[in-house]
């Protein structure tokens, strides 16, 4: 439903996106992830028809068309990464606004003001909205068309707790229903669990794909262990060693690192050796982390280009 085919985007001497070749598929819902600065929004600008390409193309839908076609457009949803409505308009006059823009059925705008938890307050001016309330009226906006292909840049940057469940019900209905979807987001808290595939950007360049397990294997494998003990019993760094070859003193904290199904034995050995065991934390792998080891590995790939 979405191609990107060898995509690149520069304004003036910078470049924003180079070189990205990426398919996602009739039903399938992926998460584009980057630092800030990566490319993801323009990736979804292109996308959606709001930017041309410099080189390469955008495709959309079966007949694949390019995204800056009238035609393409139809069949897509897009919701920015900053949404902003007249402050003297009510929510619904805006949702209705949208849905005649859209040709969508009038019974449409109760029905979406209701999924994004706004009925009880459609009636209200914009101006009147929270943050979140405004992040949520945009996601009832984008809901309005039956559109094969939902863009959605941030989703969750802005949302409170019932947007949040607002946005998890929409991505899992779309999925559902067979539809398409692509967002983007620099963090994995609110949407790890939504996505069938993670694309990251970093640098505007695509330097991996992979599923949920993964991306999540590869943060856990980069997981620390924190142990703190009473004093440094003779020995036991040795042996915590043989179980994980980077562990380290650090004070009266014995840093463990590795992944997380490591870590029962780690602990058994810290206790067979006599060890009084004071404290003790543990945390996945940080984004930041596997970023730059995603450039590392990227960089000779890039050489050769």
């Amino acid at each position: 439903m979405i191609t990107y085919r060898a995509f690149g985007k520069r304004y003036g001497s910078h470049r924003a996106v180079e070189g990205l070749s990426l398919k996602v598929d009739r039903g399938e819902v992926v998460a584009l992830l980057g630092p800030n600065g990566s490319g993801k929004t323009t990736c979804l600008k292109a996308a959606a028809g709001l930017i041309r390409p410099t080189a390469g193309e955008v495709l959309l839908g079966e007949a694949g068309r390019p995204a800056e076609d009238p035609a393409a457009r139809e069949i897509l949803s897009y919701l920015p990464q900053r949404v902003a409505f007249p402050d003297s308009l009510t929510g619904r006059e805006v949702v209705e606004f949208y849905r005649a823009l859209r040709d969508a059925a009038a019974a449409r705008t109760d029905e979406v003001l209701r999924f994004a938890s706004l009925n009880g307050a459609g009636d209200r001016l914009v101006g009147t909205y929270s943050g979140g309330m405004v992040q949520r009226l945009g996601l009832a906006v984008a809901m309005l068309p039956d559109a094969p292909v939902l863009l959605l840049d941030e989703p969750t940057a802005a949302l409170d707790p019932d947007g949040l469940c607002a946005f998890y019900g929409l991505v899992e209905r779309r999925r559902s229903e067979g539809r398409t979807v692509l967002f983007s987001s620099h963090h994995l808290g609110d949407v790890e669990r939504l996505a069938d595939r993670f694309a990251v950007l970093v640098e505007g360049r695509l330097v991996a794909v992979m599923s949920e397990r993964e991306l999540a294997k590869r943060l856990a494998d980069r997981g620390v262990m924190r142990i703190r003990v009473g004093g440094r019993p003779a020995g036991l760094l040795e042996r915590v060693r043989e179980l994980a070859p980077q562990a380290q003193w650090a004070g009266e904290e014995l840093i463990v690192p590795g992944p997380a199904s490591r870590r029962p034995a780690v602990l058994d050995a810290v206790r067979a050796a006599g060890a009084d065991i004071r404290g003790l934390t543990a945390e996945e792998g940080r984004l930041d982390q596997l970023y730059r080891e995603l450039i590392a590995e990227a960089a000779p790939s890039a050489e050769r280009d």
